[in-house]
């Protein structure tokens, strides 16, 4: 039987271990499984459901560290940003839990003293989660939780990149009393999840690359089903003249280089204004410099490997290949000689055009762009020169310059100087090829169901 290899990116590619590859009669037969429980699923109602899923959740808090060790064995992340994953997305199994119940609530929409129309949100059925490698806990918490809360079947697939997170999260949850069917889990690369989206499921919930969103979108059309997509960003980050301009260096560089910049939510294209350019990149290299690359098993390491080498060649190709048209180094980091593996050093470059690949691309690594700009105008026009419009950044005191910008700018999120905008309370979700349809909130509760009016006369 094939088997699905996991290697450390950090050790010079060494084995972590394996999982065998789902064939296409398991895949099938799980989802099987999840058709013929669903209805069952369902009827149990949501207080029984959020009942059954707190031990699941107990456990995970309990298991946290072993967690957050294989995270960072498979896909090279710092130990610490893997603790605060785990930590962090626990508090968001935790949220869904307590806010489902409230927002599948029945809503009456018209009463007079002839009827009564109510609305109710009823679970889609069978879904197949999709989930990638740079936040492979939380996007797991993200795609499956929420789903069996509102009474989806689950047929879950993670990425090849972290099966054993993958078998860890399948064990928890069927440690517990889940009925028979109402969550099993698939392993393999991009073929597996194919024929999971072909199978007989009635969603799809998916979170990585366009590229591969795309075609599970073509998928899902064929079979007319309903997508939930968080696909990729190049997040534009816009900095005005009056600023502190050191305070606003330290803020883009640390949006840019968390988990080694592979954030399909991070600032990759910096726009700085043309006024404080010159004084504001010294301040963004002095934060690069104070970074600490190393071992992602090293507490004091800032900066890991990447997630592999694929990841690394295709940086390097986007590098070169805009260093060909005349991009400049402005800064690039020395690698400890000591590290072997995916590693690339942080990187910032100037001279960009929008021709070259670190514009045109998502770019998932340590290497921020930046470019100068004129006019208020030119910077809405420059971050919204992308096919993505996943967030974006502006730092300024001018509040009303703030809300001219906020609202010209393409995309789902945008965050204003520090501002978080990781609340599982607002709704999230892209503009262009960067997502459709809306998770976390009430509504993203709702995007999982589908919708029915009840309609009484009195």
């Amino acid at each position: 039987m094939p088997k699905l290899v996991s290697t450390n990116p950090a050790k010079n590619y060494e084995l972590v271990g394996e999982v065998s590859v789902s064939t296409a009669s398991e895949i099938a037969e799980n989802v099987k499984k999840a058709q013929a429980t669903k209805e069952a699923w369902k009827e149990l109602g949501v207080k029984k459901r959020v009942e059954l899923m707190k031990p699941i959740v107990e456990e995970f808090e309990g298991r946290q560290g072993e967690v957050a060790q294989i995270i960072t064995k498979e896909v090279g992340k710092p130990i610490r940003q893997s603790r605060d994953e785990v930590r962090g997305y626990i508090g968001d199994f935790k949220w869904f839990i307590e806010n489902v119940e409230s927002s599948l609530a029945e809503q009456v929409t018209f009463e007079d003293e002839k009827s009564l129309h109510k609305m109710v949100h009823e679970p889609s059925g069978v879904a197949a989660v999709i989930t990638p490698w740079n936040f492979p806990f939380g996007m797991a918490v993200w795609g499956i939780v929420p789903n069996l809360l509102v009474g989806n079947t689950v047929v879950f697939k993670t990425s090849e990149e972290c099966p054993l997170l993958g078998k860890v999260v399948e064990e928890i949850f069927l440690n517990h009393d889940l009925p028979d069917g109402v969550f099993a889990e698939v392993y393999g690369n991009g073929n597996v999840g194919e024929q999971l989206a072909k199978s007989d499921i009635n969603l799809i919930w998916f979170t990585g690359s366009s590229k591969t969103g795309g075609f599970l979108y073509k998928i899902a059309a064929d079979k007319f089903v309903k997508v939930i997509l968080e696909m990729g960003g190049s997040n534009p980050g816009i900095v005005f003249e009056d600023v502190d301009i050191e305070k606003a260096a330290n803020i883009m560089a640390d949006a840019r280089l968390l988990n080694c910049g592979q954030d399909c939510s991070a600032v990759k294209r910096l726009l700085v204004e043309e006024s404080i350019y010159k004084e504001f990149i010294p301040h963004l290299k002095k934060t690069f410099k104070s970074k600490v690359i190393g071992s992602p098993d090293d507490e004091k390491t800032d900066v890991g490997s990447l997630v592999a080498k694929r990841q690394l060649e295709l940086l390097e190709g986007q590098v070169n290949d805009s260093l060909d048209k005349g991009a400049k180094i402005v800064y690039q980091a020395k690698l400890p000689k000591n590290l072997k593996g995916a590693f690339y050093p942080l990187t910032i470059l100037n001279n960009i055009d929008k021709d070259m690949r670190v514009w045109r691309e998502e770019v998932f690594g340590p290497v921020l762009s930046v470019v100068p700009f004129k006019t208020e105008e030119e910077a809405v026009e420059f971050a919204n020169d992308t096919i993505y419009g996943l967030g974006s950044r502006i730092i300024s005191n001018d509040k009303e310059k703030i809300d001219r910008v906020a609202s010209k700018i393409e995309a789902g999120t945008v965050e204003v100087n520090k501002g978080d905008r990781w609340l599982l309370c607002n709704p999230y979700g892209g503009y262009k090829n960067s997502g459709m349809g809306i998770e976390h909130g009430t509504r993203g509760f709702q995007e999982l169901c589908r919708v029915k009016i009840i309609a009484y006369s009195k």
